[in-house]
């Protein structure tokens, strides 16, 4: 039979062969063919935020391209080894805080950028793709953080376009009930529920605005950012008040509620399986991760805090903190198992469609210079299975951010401080 004249069933697992059928006609099939769309792309970003085991994470800087021996702490990931890059010689030129691994790793701020104030942030890459990317989902953007930390915004990955702070669900239970629970609550109360947040908004701004006459100019800033914040929450009632009508979907193969008992690894393994499921409903296409640090290294059996390890001289603190890379190398190996398994409609996978990174803008102890950074997946156009070494060793890690967001089809030029994309990510 004519290859050009079969056409193709598609399941999550198969793709079965038709014969040409004369009672239903080659145009009939060519034309629902036709109809199927390009799968949507897709970001992920996992932040570990007291760094690597520098010796043991990192190949040898003379040992480039495809053929590159995999380090000790990466040698999980083997059978990845096609799907993944490291990149080394990326760095953050405004990071001059050794405690801050995941606060600036997706903003590249300057933390001192505003004269008299000793904080500042700005909007981060993840939310430039939301921006894009999540007005066709339920949620614009997933945020997890297991960060151990205490203080609103503490191990946020994620910032919005005035610099605040994201804040996170707290637990993969949290995070499952988010995409897949059921609400209880009737739609009309819900409905009546936001209609008296949206009449609260309105009062708030009205009062605001009648006290701006004969602020001082610091005072109207701050004004204006309080503004900009209300709006925000504007545009998220909005936006819930569109799919009260829109019941959550549920993946072909439902994911069980997580054990509230999970901490360390176990939860971020099952973090990772619900946000393929939700890939798989496409509840959001941007989500990201500040990775557990003291419950994971306990987890493993380590009893040195993540910030012990991250100061591993001695045998058996690297030892442990090599332990730790490797248990982060293997649950990758996992998320890409399940991302590569996952058959999107057109007939590729969702590795195909997603750009993953992992990594944090501190490299160990305090060092800021060349930061762990792993990336994975096609979603970005990225040529995967290699070693890059940037010529230049100040490498703005904004240059990886650009290169994400153009790569993924996201209309933006410039992002912090890139001074362009990165050309060999793209070149074979």
């Amino acid at each position: 039979m004519n290859k050009t004249r079969r056409q193709f069933l598609r399941s999550s697992t198969a793709v079965i062969a038709l014969p040409f059928l004369e009672s239903f006609g080659f145009r009939r099939f060519a034309s629902a063919a036709s109809q199927v769309t390009t799968p949507p792309k897709r970001m992920i970003f996992l932040g570990t935020g007291f760094g690597v085991t520098a010796n043991a994470w990192y190949p040898d800087k003379n040992d480039t391209g495809y053929d590159y021996k995999l380090p000790e702490s990466l040698t999980p990931l083997a059978r990845h080894k096609q799907d993944i890059s490291i990149l080394q010689h990326l760095e953050h030129a405004n990071s001059r805080d050794g405690h801050s691994g995941s606060t600036f790793w997706l903003t590249g701020a300057d933390r001192f950028a505003i004269p008299g104030r000793n904080f500042h942030n700005t909007v981060s890459v993840d939310q430039v793709a939301a921006a894009q990317f999540g007005s066709q989902t339920r949620y614009t953007s997933m945020h997890v953080d297991g960060s151990d930390l205490l203080g609103h915004g503490a191990g946020s990955l994620s910032w919005n376009q005035n610099g605040k702070p994201i804040l996170g669900l707290q637990n993969p239970v949290a995070l499952y009930h988010k995409l897949f629970s059921g609400d209880s609550i009737p739609l009309a109360q819900r409905q009546a529920m936001l209609a008296d947040e949206r009449s609260a908004l309105d009062t708030v701004l009205s009062d605001a605005r009648s006290v701006k006459r004969g602020l001082t100019q610091t005072d109207v800033e701050k004004l204006d950012e309080y503004f900009e914040s209300i709006r925000d929450i504007e545009k998220r009632i909005g936006k819930e008040e569109s799919w009260l009508n829109v019941p959550k979907k549920t993946p072909t193969n439902p994911v069980k509620e997580p054990s509230e008992s999970l901490e360390g690894a176990p939860a971020v393994e099952a973090v990772y399986d619900l946000m393929v499921a939700a890939m798989q409903v496409d509840a959001s296409r941007v989500f990201t991760y500040r990775l557990p640090s003291d419950s994971f290294c306990a987890s493993i059996g380590s009893s040195y805090t993540a910030h012990n390890l991250s100061h591993y001289a001695g045998t058996e603190r690297t030892h442990d903190s090599i332990r730790r890379d490797q248990a982060h190398a293997r649950l990758v190996a996992h998320l890409l198992d399940k991302l590569k398994a996952t058959t999107e409609a057109d007939g590729s996978t969702l590795l195909d469609n997603v750009a993953l990174t992992f990594g944090s803008n501190l490299r160990s102890k305090h060092s800021l210079d060349n930061c762990p950074t792993l990336i994975a997946g096609g979603g970005a156009g990225f040529k995967q299975g290699r070693h890059l070494v940037m010529k230049d060793e100040k490498t703005p890690l904004c240059n990886l951010w650009l290169s994400t967001l153009r790569g993924s089809g996201v209309n933006v030029d410039s992002f912090g401080d890139a001074t362009g994309v990165i050309d060999e990510l793209f070149e074979a």
